[in-house]
């Protein structure tokens, strides 16, 4: 999802870019024949990858908390996957690396808006937010034994186009569609929400600034905190729905509570989403009716 748009993005601004991928992209053909055939769980498979890059975005992740709850092994592939692109990246003097961490790192504290220097491993809620923890640990390990440079960008609950995971939005809206209930689990659960091109524009901005903002780690957000209830209503009544929000309670592993400052995002690239979750919420339902009604499942 959002290695296609991002690599959408660099394409018109002129980068080169190779992807690398388990499976093929069913969005873009371009991007597609651009992209690698890899499974980062193997070391092996990453000696088919080109070694004259100039920088590594790594996106790659079992990335459903509940999953992860379900299956720890995933978590276990997510800490693999990213110790595999480090070596890839020591063995080939590739010197900069952008790791995609989570919000999930800040857990269930009493802290209200979370700042990049909040996080504490005793909050951890998750094998997800364990994988990502470890995650930033190994990045640091790197930079420190091996000279290369990373930034590190915290992102939280991206939606949006190119979607088909049973995440939260895209799951309400296929919901809404076949006017069945939305289960909101947890009353007052409150997430942040990151609209897809707004991601997409904070990853550009770290790559951009990268030589000047290195060794960073950042909150890529929208900065606003929204009750799931809320997100609800909003996609029920954006679509004209008639089906019911039902409330159950929070499921282990999950944070009830996710507000994240972006401040030193805004200060250190400069960076400024731009879509409300009002309107990235229509935005989204747009873009699931053009290219799925009529689909089966949809």
């Amino acid at each position: 999802m959002i290695g296609t748009r991002l690599c959408e993005a660099l394409l018109e601004r002129g980068y080169s870019v190779t992807g690398a991928d388990i499976r093929p992209n069913p969005w873009n053909q371009k991007i597609n024949g651009l992209t690698i055939p890899v499974d980062l769980c193997r070391l092996e498979d990453l000696e088919n990858l080109p070694a004259g890059n100039d920088m590594v975005v790594h996106l790659a992740a079992n990335a459903r908390v509940r999953d992860l709850v379900l299956h720890p092994e995933l978590a276990r592939d997510n800490v693999i996957m990213l110790f595999n692109i480090l070596e890839f990246c020591r063995k080939n003097t590739i010197s900069g690396i952008l790791f995609s961490s989570s919000r999930e790192v800040y857990g269930n504290s009493d802290i209200a808006i979370h700042e990049e220097n909040t996080m504490d491993p005793k909050n951890c809620e998750s094998p997800y937010a364990a994988s990502k923890i470890g995650g930033e640990a190994l990045v640091h390990a790197y930079q420190q034994c091996y000279g290369i440079d990373f930034m590190i960008t915290r992102l939280s609950n991206v939606y949006g186009m190119y979607d088909m995971s049973d995440r939260v939005i895209p799951f309400f809206i296929r919901q809404t569609h076949k006017n069945q209930d939305l289960i909101v689990y947890g009353r007052e659960k409150s997430l942040d929400f990151s609209y897809i091109d707004d991601t997409v524009s904070g990853l550009i901005r770290c790559i951009r600034m990268f030589p000047h903002r290195k060794n960073t780690t950042l909150n890529i957000a929208s900065g606003r905190s929204i009750l799931l209830t809320e997100v609800a209503s909003l996609i029920r009544n954006s679509m004209g729905g008639k089906n019911t929000i039902t409330i159950r309670e929070n499921r282990t592993g999950e944070v009830m509570r996710s507000a994240v400052s972006i401040s030193r995002a805004k200060k250190e690239i400069r960076y400024e989403p731009k879509v409300p979750i009002e309107e990235g919420i229509v935005r989204s339902i747009a873009w699931y009716s053009k290219y799925f009604s009529g689909v089966s499942g949809f």
